[in-house]
């Protein structure tokens, strides 16, 4: 595939709009304010309240699927103690992952990733959080290609910049972005990672962009930055308006919620007032 690409340009280029006017709004973990978190449910009222895409975790079962599952583990969702990588799929999908978010989500299952991508609507963005190590890699790459889904608006997500890496060896085609925290030092009011550890990040793992904790240390020149090194910029979790409303005027590409629908009506009566 050749670099020129819409799989390979930068965000911006793909919606021929800048940042600033055509903020993506991503269901994190679907609707998950709303809906239990991570289930197709979640997914589906995400897509239903109009959010661009959809983000999601995923892990690697003992018997080799892939599940959508923040934790390491099914008790705080589920209600039942049971680890996922020593679990198999069968099993896991006796559990009920929606009673704990309310009576009317009884039934819930823990969806797969096939499921996820099947359920896809056209034009839907999806942004894939990777929780396992490079061992899911394999099987990723093997449901991702027999899916038949275009890698255009789909976006891995890792904590570890060593599994980007591994991630942009394997399947070069698709894009990848490294998620970031920050520590502040009291002391002496600086944030870590530094912007240089952060460039140096990006660089080293060739990741095509930073899905970046929303804090207090992001500002315009750092979006401006990043994003000037062709790299993507992605915030999480914005749940407030005026929150929201900074970060677009920072110049992001997309900001992940877990309330999609309140947000976007939010930003655009905000917008329809100027």
């Amino acid at each position: 595939m050749s670099s020129d690409t819409p799989q390979n340009l930068p965000l911006t280029s793909i919606n021929g709009k800048s940042a600033s006017t055509n903020l993506l709004i991503i269901g994190h973990r679907g609707a998950s304010r709303e809906a239990p978190e991570n289930t197709l449910e979640s997914f589906r009222l995400a897509w239903a309240e109009g959010a661009d895409g959809i983000e999601a975790d995923f892990r690697l079962t003992s018997d080799d699927r892939i599940v959508c599952m923040h934790d390491d583990t099914t008790v705080r969702t589920t209600g039942v103690d049971l680890k996922i990588a020593d679990t198999p799929l069968k099993e896991l999908r006796r559990l009920d992952a929606g009673l704990w978010k309310g009576a009317a989500w009884a039934g819930a299952v823990i969806p797969t990733l096939d499921e996820v991508l099947a359920a896809l609507p056209q034009g839907s963005w999806f942004f894939i959080e990777i929780k396992s190590g490079p061992e899911i890699i394999p099987h990723l790459e093997t449901v991702l290609l027999s899916s038949g889904l275009s890698p255009e608006r789909i976006r891995f997500l890792s904590f570890s910049a060593q599994l980007i890496a591994i991630l942009k060896q394997r399947l070069p085609n698709w894009r990848t972005c490294w998620l970031c925290d920050y520590r502040h030092n009291l002391l002496n009011n600086t944030w870590r990672p530094s912007r240089a550890e952060i460039l140096d990040t990006l660089d080293r793992s060739g990741a095509d962009g930073l899905a970046s904790a929303n804090r207090a240390c992001l500002n315009r020149d750092f979006v401006e930055t990043v994003k000037g090194f062709d790299k993507e910029f992605h915030v999480w979790t914005v749940d407030r308006l005026s929150a929201a409303q900074r970060v677009q005027n920072l110049g992001v590409d997309s900001i992940m919620t877990n309330r999609p629908g309140w947000l976007r009506q939010k930003l655009t009566q905000s917008e329809n007032r100027l």
